[in-house]
């Protein structure tokens, strides 16, 4: 089965084009749930004078930096978008994938602002409620702020999907490639660049204030807090909400793609369906995040209503599936004989159900695992603390032993779902790989939570800053500040990790789609099948010298690209440290 064997039957009208314009009247009404939770958190007091003067400090450098940034961005954008106009092919499809990949690095761009905007805002009205000993409150507004970025990820994401399905018909998946490349592109530099802030800001503050000083952590004496403060919001919000929007697109792009070659009709409208579904399911999942009298933390309300969610969409996942696809693949449209005779006996709607399933299974799993490994009441946690009384080394030690152990049940989950996802194709390549793009949009059921989790960090990590450094919260409120601090830090590796299994599963597909794309081109250019078979028998045999020094060099890589970035949060880091020990030696009055 190839992946371009149903390119000319495949068409997009008559019910399934109402699909189409459903989704899209979902993913417009996330944006509105959005506006809603906005202006609920808005309305929140935001506190005393002291602390609406360091807020607005943090709400300024944050938009300083994402200015010089965006700025910084707008060359490469240009950049890429002559050259996509540039590549050889129908000159409306280079249209279209060149102005898509604009809109995709724009509604990266807007996802990853929209988010810091709102959390610099938020963080102390968080703040305030803890101030007035309201624990309840103060999680609400934390999590529906997230909720604001949640729904703009997915509501974005869902638009610029369904926008090119109703443009371009069954020339979809060629425009979308741009969307998905514009969205990876933005959320690369918004990631890496804010990370790199965020953690010099963060040494430096930590070496010269607490190593030097020994003063507490956000002492409005140490001059690097507020930028340290800052650099939460630029690289834990709008970082990383910016790479799970791009993972949510590029997720998509893949399931669209190769839905086209197995399903026909169907493929293009079904993998629109499932997020859209998860859209609804996240909207219902962020309202009913409200912390109990019962609760030990704020994380259990924050899990109840990840799971619950998570139930939710899989049952109208199934329910959507037995309704629009059909229990045997001849009765799909769209599709020549000789994809249907590929996909033998396969059920469709098993298919799509199954890998769906798969997905939302590896998204509660890593939940699961990244919480017992996070979670301050867990073993691991706890072994980290008691190993601080025999020194700082024991504790860096325990700390990266943990980190390890927990990458190899990671790496075994998504390696799972990855293979269990395969399976269910069968004996054909492209039902397989289409699994796995589904599984991957089954885990984008979870996505509208997940980014609300993920904003509740540097919330919940902001609002403690703004409370030391006021000095107007104390007692009970600066326990509910500790608290919420410490869920956050477990939120935040949670939205790592299923970012990562994200990206994994859209990989996959995406390189499956691709070496089948290259057959096909090959085989259009007048080399016979079985020529081709014996050209490329054993092409990724790991035994070839060719694919093994391609595997090391792929692996170096990474080496490469971690050594240039932890080398820029040391220089970086290291100029912090000099301005902060400047301040202090110009200003003697300080301590």
């Amino acid at each position: 089965m190839r992946a371009s064997s149903a390119v000319s039957l495949v068409q997009v009208t008559g019910s399934n084009l109402t699909y189409v314009y459903l989704v899209l009247a979902i993913s417009l009404g996330a944006l509105g749930v959005a506006y809603a939770l906005r202006a609920q958190v808005l309305a929140a007091s935001d506190g005393t004078a002291k602390m609406r003067e360091i807020a607005e400090a943090v709400q300024e450098g944050a938009a300083a930096f994402l200015s010089r940034q965006f700025r910084t961005l707008s060359y490469f954008v240009a950049i890429v978008f002559v050259l996509l106009f540039a590549l050889p092919g129908d000159a409306e499809i280079r249209i279209g994938r060149s102005i898509f990949f604009l809109i995709g690095a724009a509604f990266s761009a807007l996802v990853g602002y929209n988010g810091m905007w709102l959390a610099v805002r938020a963080n102390v009205r968080v703040a305030d409620a803890a101030r007035n000993k309201d624990g309840q409150k103060a999680v609400q507004i934390a999590f529906r702020t997230g909720g604001v970025v949640g729904m703009t990820t997915v509501g974005l994401g869902l638009i610029g999907a369904s926008l090119v399905v109703i443009i371009y018909r069954e020339n979809a998946p060629s425009v979308l490639e741009g969307f998905g490349f514009g969205a990876a592109m933005l959320a690369m530099f918004m990631r890496v660049g804010g990370g790199i802030f965020t953690k010099a800001a963060d040494v430096g503050a930590d070496l010269v204030g607490k190593v030097e000083k020994n003063i507490p952590e956000d002492d409005p004496r140490n001059a690097a807090t507020i930028a340290d403060n800052v650099g939460d919001n630029v690289g834990d919000c709008a970082g990383m909400a910016a790479d799970l929007f791009e993972s949510y697109a590029v997720t998509l792009v893949a399931a669209l793609i190769l839905g086209k070659a197995a399903f026909g009709d169907a493929g293009l409208i079904y993998p629109l369906i499932v997020p859209a579904i998860g859209t609804v399911t996240a909207v219902i999942g962020i309202f009913l995040t409200k912390l109990r009298s019962t609760d030990k933390s704020a994380m259990t309300a924050i899990n109840r209503s990840f799971f619950m969610s998570a139930v939710i969409s899989a049952g109208l996942t199934a329910l959507a599936t037995f309704t629009y696809l059909p229990s045997d693949f001849k009765l799909l449209t769209g599709l020549s004989p000789e994809a249907v005779a590929a996909a033998g006996n396969t059920n469709p709607r098993v298919l799509a159900i199954g890998a769906v399933l798969i997905g939302i299974s590896l998204a509660a799993a890593i939940q699961v695992l990244t919480g017992y490994f996070t979670e301050t009441g867990k073993r691991p946690v706890n072994d980290v603390a008691a190993s601080s009384e025999t020194g700082a080394a024991t504790v860096i030690l325990a700390g990266i032993s943990v980190g390890f152990e927990s990458a190899v049940y990671s790496a075994i989950l998504i390696a799972s779902a990855v293979f269990g996802a395969f399976l269910l194709g069968g004996g054909s390549i492209v039902l397989s790989l289409l699994a796995i793009a589904l599984a991957g949009t089954g885990l984008l059921t979870t996505v509208g939570v997940i980014v609300a989790m993920d904003t509740f960090g540097p919330i919940s990590d902001n609002a403690q800053g703004i409370a030391e450094m006021s000095g107007d919260v104390e007692g009970e409120g600066s326990k509910i500040l500790t608290s919420l601090d410490a869920v956050g830090n477990t939120t935040k590796a949670i939205t790592k990790g299923i970012a990562i299994a994200t990206a994994v599963l859209a990989a996959t597909a995406l390189f499956g789609a691709f070496t089948d794309a290259i057959k096909q081109a090959v085989v259009d250019a007048g080399q016979s099948a079985a020529d081709l078979a014996l050209q490329y028998q054993g092409v990724l045999d790991v035994a070839n010298p060719r694919n093994l020094v391609g595997l090391i060099i792929g692996a170096a890589v990474v080496f490469l690209f971690s050594g240039l970035a932890i080398n820029a949060v040391s220089r970086a880091a290291g100029a912090v440290v000099v301005e902060v020990r400047k301040q202090f030696i110009e200003h003697p009055g300080i301590m």
